[in-house]
């Protein structure tokens, strides 16, 4: 099985559930970005998400110009990532994925 269609419902789910906690959250999204650095605890899960999502952006840049891309367009999967972590790079092998398959 391709990998797009093993990320596509994970990107969909996980969009959709996104989209669901933020309209019924009472804070924003910085809001609860430093009530998590607060903490030790938390904090560190957060550190640990943001290495991976470096890992992710450096891996989608590889790739992106192995196919012969200019950096500017894997910027919006990086902008992405940076916000939601994990929807960039599935949004990557996703569309990517796709395209890959009609040639483009």
């Amino acid at each position: 099985m391709r990998a797009e269609w093993i990320a596509l419902p994970v990107l969909m789910t996980f969009a959709l559930y996104t989209g669901w906690t933020m309209v019924g959250a009472e804070q924003s999204l910085i809001a609860f970005g430093l009530e998590l650095l607060a903490r030790p605890d938390t904090a560190q899960v957060v550190f640990d998400l943001y290495l991976m999502a470096g890992l992710g952006c450096i891996w989608m840049m590889n790739d992106h110009r192995a196919r012969g891309g200019a950096w500017v367009g894997v910027l919006p999967y990086l902008l992405v990532t940076a916000v939601f972590v994990s929807a960039g790079p599935l949004l990557y092998i996703v569309v990517k994925g796709f395209a890959g398959r009609r040639g483009v």
